[in-house]
């Protein structure tokens, strides 16, 4: 054989054997063991993941906060839905078994070694189980984002710890309608005592037409209007109860939360009132009982319903058609002109 021949096959025999030594030296025992990858990796990212602590590890440091929890709605235990702590602050607790499969005790921990997280941005949150989707459990309690509130954050409004608690205070009227108050109680979180929404999502009740409040409860109560908390407050009413409701807010005066606007402001707006004069009324006060009058109504509101009703998630005809004429441009100078307006 000749000389170079022998080397190059020597050279073969070198270069196999060391590939073979790598192999058996950098392979792990475990490799191949469930499939084409280390089979040990399996319990080492199971030994890596957030140990959860349970909400009972919460009461100690927050036991206002559990009390709230455990008497709210995301503490279902008799329908079987218990939405824990850890689903919206993040894990207590974290494990370093180092590759077993137990449930150890050792790791960072909250109070001590981790801070949890408390989520600012609700309204990214709560759609993640509540957003309306084709397909979801009707029992699962659902809305429409842009109908529903707009751009305000789901805490405005609810307790993040029971959810179906309004956090607002009911504040007691200063005014004296007709008809019954004494179910004004639970329009006043959203509405305001005195019938003025000091929130801007909101629309002011005070001064509208009992015939178009009264309408408006009975189509939350039947269907033909969706919204998620008008509809239950509504069916908790009775026709008596709605007519003395709208009674009592129609007898209230309304005053302008808006703050003062330079001619300018307001001519833009007005140049584009002759789209809602016809029912609304030039100065935003409605001669069609069954119509609601628009002055001193909050700009929020009012940019919201008229977006609502050109995307088609408010549903009225008439509106539906007014709206589609109108750009961002034309709802901001409407809005901003009706919401400055004195209510007489």
């Amino acid at each position: 054989m000749p000389k170079h021949i022998a080397r190059l096959v020597l050279l073969m025999v070198v270069f196999g054997a060391g590939a073979y030594a790598a192999k058996v030296f950098f392979t792990p025992d475990s490799f191949y063991a469930y499939g084409h990858y280390r089979g040990n990796s399996v319990a080492q990212i199971a030994s890596d993941k957030p140990k959860y602590m349970g909400s009972r590890s919460c009461e100690p440091c927050h036991a206002d906060l559990y009390a709230q929890w455990s008497k709210g709605v995301h503490h279902g235990v008799d329908v079987g839905k218990v939405v824990q702590c850890e689903v919206c602050h993040g894990a207590g607790g974290s494990r370093d078994a180092g590759g077993k499969f137990e449930h150890v005790s050792t790791g960072a921990e909250h109070p001590k070694d981790l801070k949890l997280v408390v989520p600012s941005d609700t309204l990214k949150l709560c759609p993640l189980c509540h957003e309306k989707i084709a397909g979801r459990p009707a029992e699962q309690r659902q809305i429409d984002i842009a109908s529903h509130a707009g751009t305000q954050q789901c805490t405005t409004c609810h307790n993040a710890h029971s959810p179906r608690t309004i956090v607002a205070a009911v504040a007691p009227s200063g005014q004296t309608g007709r008809g019954d108050a004494g179910k004004a109680g639970i329009c006043a979180p959203c509405h305001g005592g005195d019938g003025v929404s000091t929130n801007p999502a909101f629309p002011s009740l005070a001064g509208q037409h009992d015939a178009y409040l009264a309408n408006a409860l009975k189509e939350y109560r039947t269907g033909a209007r969706e919204n998620v908390m008008m509809s239950a407050t509504a069916k908790a009413l009775s026709e008596a109860d709605a007519q003395s409701l709208a009674a009592h807010f129609s007898a209230l005066k309304r005053r302008s939360a808006a703050a003062a606007l330079s001619e300018k402001d307001l001519a833009a707006g007005r140049a584009r009132t002759t789209v809602c004069a016809a029912c609304h009324g030039a100065s935003g006060v409605s001669g069609n009982p069954l119509w609601p009058s628009l002055a001193g109504q909050p700009k929020d509101y009012l940019v919201a319903a008229l977006r609502a009703y050109k995307a088609g998630t408010r549903k009225n005809e008439l509106m539906a058609g007014v709206a589609k004429g109108l750009n961002d441009a034309d709802i901001e100078a409407l809005a901003t002109y009706y919401s400055s307006l004195e209510f007489h």
